[in-house]
């Protein structure tokens, strides 16, 4: 099978927002995120996605020490490709954000593509829970692109809605981005894009021919978008930061459960699953797992 054919599982370990009251498999401490990323890696994920916890209290941090030591005991357990957030969370500042690439350099970042309302919500009322406004200016999008081109990160695009598909196409001539550009696709975000077929072939269509993409469903789009993506050539992202169940009404074990599945559904597509090395060649990764 051709590495075009093979498809890339990422696995997030946590997120800003899931906690341990909703699944008690969400890391906190350096431990727990090494051990997850570790089972994760045996599932078969090639790339797990960091975003640190402070580990008494479980809230999101910029603690470039906390998250140098998650990194660190990752690399020295397995060979998987380490993708860091400059989301973090809504108290991280705009520089808090940038500076995991400056003083980390991993080989990948999440680099988010516009400002949106992001909110939670009561869907049987149609009542809005609570939101914010995640700010990713035009300015931020060019600064944070080239940081992370001067670091050797590769920038994985975080595509929300078609308007942020369109900024990362009206920058693009500025050179700002590593290429070729790799695209997120998140789907079921409160303020961003619902998953259907229509949205997902017109994502597919406007970007670069020589892109790539992967899907990230939020609760139950979660694993409908890993069957998308299996059967339509593109990537899988699964873990708790998404959806806190295996399916309907029953909790994952961990995000390494969540990667299992995901694994299986790529061979159900009669897709072998990509290895961390793989990985790096289809998304021309510069570096390797060392620091």
């Amino acid at each position: 099978m051709s590495l075009e054919d093979k498809c890339i599982v990422t696995a997030a370990l946590a997120g800003a927002a899931t906690m341990k009251t909703q699944n008690p498999g969400v890391p906190y401490t350096v431990e727990e995120f090494v051990e997850e990323a570790y089972r994760c890696y045996n599932e078969g994920a090639s790339i797990v996605h960091i975003h640190a916890r402070d580990p008494e209290f479980g809230i999101p941090t910029a603690s470039i020490e906390i998250l140098t030591n998650i990194v660190k005991g990752i690399r020295e357990k397995c060979p998987i490709v380490i993708n860091l957030s400059t989301a973090i969370g809504i108290m991280a500042t705009p520089e808090e954000r940038i500076n995991v690439v400056k003083e980390i350099k991993p080989e990948m970042a999440s680099l988010n593509t516009n400002s949106m309302n992001f909110a939670l919500g009561d869907w049987k009322n149609h009542t809005v829970l609570g939101e914010t406004i995640f700010t990713n200016t035009f300015a931020m999008l060019v600064e944070y692109a080239t940081a992370m081109k001067e670091a050797g990160t590769k920038p994985e695009l975080e595509v929300y809605d078609l308007g942020g598909l369109y900024n990362t196409l009206f920058v693009h001539p500025q050179g700002c981005f590593v290429e070729p550009l790799h695209y997120q696709f998140v789907w079921g975000v409160l303020g961003g894009c619902w998953l259907d077929l229509a949205n997902l072939k017109r994502f597919m269509d406007l970007i670069p021919e020589n892109a790539t993409w992967s899907t990230c469903g939020v609760g139950p789009a979660q694993f409908r978008g890993a069957f998308h993506a299996a059967v339509e050539g593109g990537h899988i992202r699964v873990g708790l930061e998404d959806n806190i169940n295996i399916t309907k009404g029953e909790l994952a074990k961990g995000s390494w459960e969540q990667v299992a599945k995901a694994a299986q559904i790529a061979r159900l597509a009669d897709r072998e699953v990509a290895t961390p090395e793989e990985t790096r060649q289809i998304l021309g990764l510069k570096g390797g797992p060392g620091v």
